[in-house]
């Protein structure tokens, strides 16, 4: 059905969002923002936005943030060596200070201040917070050609307690969470941010892991942006990886879309935040607007598939 135009054209869009009003209200959604979509105030402000209309309709939602960009300048001018392997950041104790001032301050504060200007009633954690996540450090490993690496005062997952969620989710606000987290003995930890909502995802059995990225999804050629791959499985990622095509920060992605679906995540999707209004076009139209993940492809329903 082709949508008409005029001033009829947005009692459609309600019409067709309906069911998926029906099938979701009352559900938990995870999104995963990079904190580089909060450097530019429009863009910022358009996500939050959106987050604040899935809110009111009942969307029960957890965003969880990053803030790479704006840690890796505050490192610069504070002459903080900011090193990458494999996409993720090695963090020495000056990094470490950064993060937790960057992601816990600055950035945190910040989204929850611009939730205040839209009426989102947010509320601003971390990973440290309540005991929400126990991490442990992570320790050195060996990269595929053979170097050793120490990532620092990087931590790894090891438990969510959900419940910490799911009262502040009954209480009506939206948790907005930092990455950082602690081991049991209180050494602060930098994780990262996939890999934090990946693990919050899977803790809360959320409906959807929604992760908002500069790119318009996984791409077969990451230097073509018209290259999407509009759906896959965790058979098409393997096959994505072994072609080269999951590269940078596109790799612990991956990782962490596998460690979600296989602890029952049902449907990840990945998105851009460049595109007007990406997550409520994601949600409510069989089109979707980037990539969608799921355990099997041959299970998907001819709407997604058709989409």
């Amino acid at each position: 059905m082709t949508a008409p135009d005029g001033p009829v054209s947005a009692v459609f869009a309600l019409r067709r969002a309906v069911p998926y009003l029906r099938l979701f209200q009352g559900k938990v959604f995870v999104i995963k923002a990079g904190g580089e979509v909060f450097t530019d105030p429009a863009l910022g402000r358009s996500l939050l936005e959106q987050v604040g209309i899935l809110h009111r309709l009942g969307i029960r939602i957890v965003l969880v943030h990053g803030g790479g960009r704006q840690m890796t300048d505050v490192a610069e001018s504070l002459g903080v060596a900011a090193p990458f392997v494999d996409g993720r950041r090695v963090t020495d104790s000056g990094m470490r200070d950064v993060a937790t001032m960057v992601l816990n301050g600055t950035v945190n504060t910040a989204i929850v201040a611009r939730c205040r200007e839209l009426d989102v009633p947010a509320l601003g954690i971390s990973g440290v917070d309540a005991g929400l996540v126990r991490a442990v450090r992570r320790p050195p490993k060996t990269t595929p050609e053979g170097h050793l690496v120490d990532y620092g005062f990087v931590g790894d997952v090891v438990s969510v307690d959900a419940n910490v969620l799911r009262r502040i989710l009954d209480e009506g606000f939206v948790p907005v969470v930092s990455p950082i987290s602690a081991d049991d003995q209180g050494e602060i930890l930098n994780i990262n941010a996939d890999t934090i909502a990946s693990a919050l995802a899977a803790a809360i059995k959320a409906e959807k892991w929604i992760i908002m990225t500069g790119a318009p999804g996984v791409l077969r050629d990451p230097s073509d942006p018209d290259s999407l791959v509009s759906y896959t499985d965790l058979e098409g990622l393997d096959r994505l990886a072994a072609a080269g095509s999951l590269a940078g920060g596109m790799l612990p992605k991956a990782a962490a879309i596998r460690t979600a679906i296989e602890a029952g995540v049902r449907r990840v999707h990945v998105i851009s935040y460049r595109v007007p209004d990406s997550l409520l076009l994601e949600i409510f139209t069989n089109e979707g607007s980037g990539t969608l993940v799921v355990p099997d492809v041959s299970q998907m329903a001819p709407a997604e598939v058709a989409g």
